[in-house]
């Protein structure tokens, strides 16, 4: 596809922004499941959170047009197509994965509205109601601020230029495509898509990755991506989950259970590698050392802050100390990576652990040096559930520089879950 051409010819019109309900990851979408079954009456509020403040999006995005994609968002529904490949597709082995009480419910879904504010040059963007309902919007959302920022700088290019800047920015993930060509027992997919370029920029980049690196590239996160690609949808859970348990936890002694009831509740559910523990919710060491004996047996972990090497060391201590072999395990790393610290932690952990990446925005949203002032380098915007039934939700994070919360329950968190003095680290988009 030639992007370029189609940026400078139709300015987007005919290239929504968000296209499919199932252009969304896949984690999402099992997490869904779960608090449908589990957590079906639970109210929860998600909100817009730029971590990088120089970025003003409100003065970069213009309001109207976000709200025009906002509102596609809301009109869309599963097609028969959509529908047919998640009732019929086998995803990590299974069949029927998503069970028919569900589906039902998601072919009748239609977002619900959000709520959208300016204030000293950010969007307050919020969306409130059932906790199965609006955390469906989380990825999407993200996308089209992405992408609306990166338009509001493409539209001021000219078609030659604009030629050259995909150009070059093929050539750029190609190069990493080649550095990762040579590494020996990589397992790698695409967790790109809430801070994409782009969806055709999206779509490329896993062409890219399949051609390139063959049976070494194992999936995509995007699940409309991997229908329209006849690949793998990759994913489990995240710390969207222990977030809201903790928050409706009623006691201390609740609140430091709550973690491992998330992951009961999953168990139920699912087995193989769709049991990956993400364990730096509320500090990755403490959760490990007060895990019940039954998490040994899950497949592995996801390493998503602080330092990588120090949070896969820690799982292949608890493991060993468990009784566990930790060549058995799988540990996936997804937090930053771009090609040279995936090439050092594969080299570090080889033959110790079984070591797959999730590769995010540096895959799928890499222009940095392409323009004038970087104008298209990516930055860090997260949209979080920040309440559950009116209480606040609490990240600690093994990175202090990803906390969130109010102050007095962040100091709460950390003095149940043990919680002492962090490392701060850049936070990497």
């Amino acid at each position: 596809m030639d992007i370029a051409t189609r940026v400078w010819n139709h300015k987007w019109k005919i290239d929504p922004i968000v296209r499919s309900l199932i252009d969304n990851d896949f984690y999402k979408l099992l997490m869904c499941q779960s608090v449908f079954h589990n957590k079906p009456d639970t109210t929860v509020t998600f909100s817009l959170i730029n971590r990088t403040k120089k970025i003003r999006l409100a003065e970069l995005i213009d309001e109207g047009e976000l709200r025009e994609q906002l509102d596609h968002i809301r009109s869309l529904s599963l097609s028969r197509g959509e529908s047919t490949f998640l009732r019929g597709n086998t995803f990590y082995g299974k069949r029927q994965m998503f069970r028919p009480d569900f589906m039902e419910w998601f072919e009748n879904l239609r977002l619900p509205p959000y709520h959208l504010e300016k204030r000293d040059g950010q969007f307050e963007l919020t969306f409130e109601g059932k906790w199965h309902e609006v955390m469906l919007w989380e990825i999407p959302a993200l996308a089209v601020l992405m992408e609306l920022r990166g338009r509001a700088v493409l539209n001021r290019m000219g078609k030659f230029e604009l030629q050259v800047l995909y150009a070059r920015a093929m050539t750029k993930l190609w190069e990493k495509v080649e550095k990762l060509r040579g590494i020996e027992g990589l397992r790698i997919a695409d967790f790109g898509t809430r801070r994409r370029h782009s969806y055709l920029w999206q779509d490329w980049c896993v062409q890219a990755m399949l051609e390139g690196l063959g049976e070494a590239f194992v999936g995509t996160s995007n699940v409309h991506i991997a229908m329209k690609r006849d690949l793998e949808a990759i994913g489990t859970n995240a710390h969207e989950l222990p977030m809201v348990y903790a928050a409706l936890a009623q006691d201390d002694a609740a609140l430091a259970r709550a973690p491992y009831d998330v992951l009961a509740d999953w168990h139920k559910e699912h087995e193989g590698n769709l049991r990956i523990i993400l364990p730096d919710t509320y500090g990755t060491k403490g959760f490990l050392d007060r895990a019940p004996d039954w998490l040994t047996q899950w497949t592995g972990v996801r390493i998503d802050s602080g330092d990588p090497v120090i949070g896969a060391e820690t799982a292949i201590d608890w493991w060993t100390s468990r009784g566990e072999d930790p060549r058995e395990k799988l540990v996936i790393f997804s937090d930053g990576l771009d090609v040279d610290k995936i090439i050092d932690l594969q080299a570090h952990f080889a033959g110790r652990v079984k070591v797959s990446f999730g590769w995010g925005t540096l895959l799928t949203n890499d222009f940095r040096g392409l323009v004038d002032d970087d104008a298209l380098a990516p930055f860090s915007l997260v949209c979080k559930a920040v309440a559950a039934n009116g209480n606040p939700t609490v990240k600690l994070s093994d990175n202090p520089n990803k906390a969130m919360g109010p102050a007095d329950e962040i100091a709460r968190y950390k003095r149940v879950f043990g919680v002492g003095e962090q490392e701060r680290m850049e936070v990497v988009v």
